[in-house]
C-alpha cells in the first residue's frame, strides 16, 4: 500500500486554457465564490466562460471580473446578470499576499480554472502572474511546436 495522497476529483465547468500561453504563471490558489442558485443551476450545465475574466481588488476584496454564467433558462424573474462581479472567498492572509503581489511587484492575478470539488461546491483555480513579452510568445509556440512534431517522429518510428 502506498502513501500517495489522492488527486481530487474535479468536475471542470470551464478552463481558461490562454492565460497558459499569455502569462508566465507562478503561485496557485483555490478560492471559492459567492454564488446565486440560478448561477450553480447554470453551471451544473457546464455553459460558462471565464476566458476574458480577470481578478480585480475591491475595498481589499477579491472579485472575478467579466466572467461570463450564462442565465439559467428554467427560472424566469429570478435569474442573475450573466457577467456580474462575483466575491471571491478566501483566506485573509491568502488575500493579503495576493495584493502585495499586485502592488509590489506589478504582478496580476489570472483564472485558471472552474470546477466542482468533491463535496459539489464551486471552486476558483486562480494564478498570479507575470506578462510574457512577444519574444516569450513566440518562444512558447515553437516549444509546442517542437514537442508536437517529436510525439509524431516517435509514433511514426516505432
Amino acid at each position: 500500500m502506498s502513501d500517495a495522497k489522492k488527486e481530487p476529483k474535479r468536475n471542470i465547468i470551464a478552463d481558461n486554457r490562454r492565460a497558459r500561453f499569455d502569462y508566465h504563471l507562478d503561485d496557485v490558489f483555490e478560492a471559492g465564490l459567492i454564488l446565486t442558485g440560478t448561477e450553480v443551476k447554470a453551471l451544473r450545465q457546464g455553459k460558462a466562460n471565464i476566458a476574458e475574466a480577470y481578478v480585480a481588488v475591491a475595498n481589499n476584496e477579491l472579485e472575478l471580473v467579466n466572467a461570463n454564467f450564462p442565465i439559467y433558462e428554467a427560472a424566469n424573474r429570478g435569474n442573475h446578470d450573466p457577467t456580474r462581479p462575483r466575491k471571491l472567498l478566501m483566506h485573509r492572509r491568502e488575500i493579503d499576499r495576493l495584493l502585495v503581489a499586485i502592488n509590489r511587484q506589478g504582478r496580476t492575478i489570472t483564472p485558471l480554472k472552474l470546477y466542482f470539488n468533491d463535496q459539489g461546491k464551486v471552486k476558483l483555480e486562480i494564478a498570479v502572474a507575470t506578462g510574457k513579452k512577444l519574444h516569450d510568445k513566440r518562444e512558447t509556440s515553437k516549444d509546442r511546436d517542437w514537442k508536437r512534431d517529436q510525439g509524431r517522429l516517435m509514433r511514426d518510428r516505432g
